[in-house]
């Protein structure tokens, strides 16, 4: 049984698909590249930023680093506000808590905005730990941020500890860091992607994901 629960944030906890997409379209525009249709943005959402900007424009690093400070231009002003809280969530958490349950954050977004997202849905005080990506791009990657929050909790038997995630990055930086990982399909990923990426443990709805976290 997990003792650790470390949450990822977009699209496993929030629906930050509006504010992720526009600031992407904005910082592109400052790239002269104009993209009209926000859905085709949507694989903007859970890897990092400056990967994303190189992989798919073929941005060299200084121009990866102009679109990621363009984006966090926007972001930092209304993006993070363009959000929903997925129907359940402090629910979810509560009864987890009721648990004895220790919950964390693993975002690769920056833990600043993180804690302003957390505390705007209210749901702060249920994470022990708030594990996040550094704006100096130093702690990045979903490897990165999970043993951050690993480290930050102290945890000694991995065995204990979970990742909830939606894309295969979190598949990826669970298996790197030695824990198992529950994927959601109410986020951006999709099953298809989830089972690709190795993940077995699948949650179609609230209920699921906490008979799967409690087993």
């Amino acid at each position: 049984m997990y003792q650790y629960i470390l949450f990822d944030l977009d699209g496993t906890l929030t629906d930050s698909r509006e504010g992720i997409t526009k600031s992407v379209q904005y910082a592109l525009a400052k790239m002269d590249i104009i993209e009209s249709n926000l859905t085709s943005l949507e694989h903007f959402i859970g890897p990092p930023l400056y990967d994303e900007f190189q992989r798919c424009y073929g941005f060299d690093d200084v121009q990866a680093k102009q679109a990621v400070a363009a984006y966090r231009e926007r972001f930092s002003e209304v993006g993070w506000k363009e959000n929903l809280l997925f129907d359940g969530i402090p629910q979810l958490l509560a009864a987890l808590q009721a648990e004895g349950k220790t919950l964390a954050i693993a975002s690769s977004k920056p833990v600043v905005f993180v804690d302003k997202i957390l505390d705007l849905f209210e749901i702060s005080s249920y994470f022990a730990v708030v594990s996040g990506a550094s704006l100096d791009g130093r702690v990045s990657t979903k490897e990165q941020v999970v043993e951050q929050a690993l480290t930050m909790l102290a945890v000694s038997d991995r065995t204990q500890a979970v990742l909830v995630g939606d894309r295969m990055h979190d598949a990826e930086g669970a298996r790197v860091c030695g824990i198992d990982c529950i994927g959601v399909t109410f986020g951006f990923g999709g099953e298809e992607e989830l089972r690709t990426a190795g993940i077995s443990k699948i949650a179609r709805d609230m209920q699921e994901l906490k008979r799967l976290i409690l087993a």
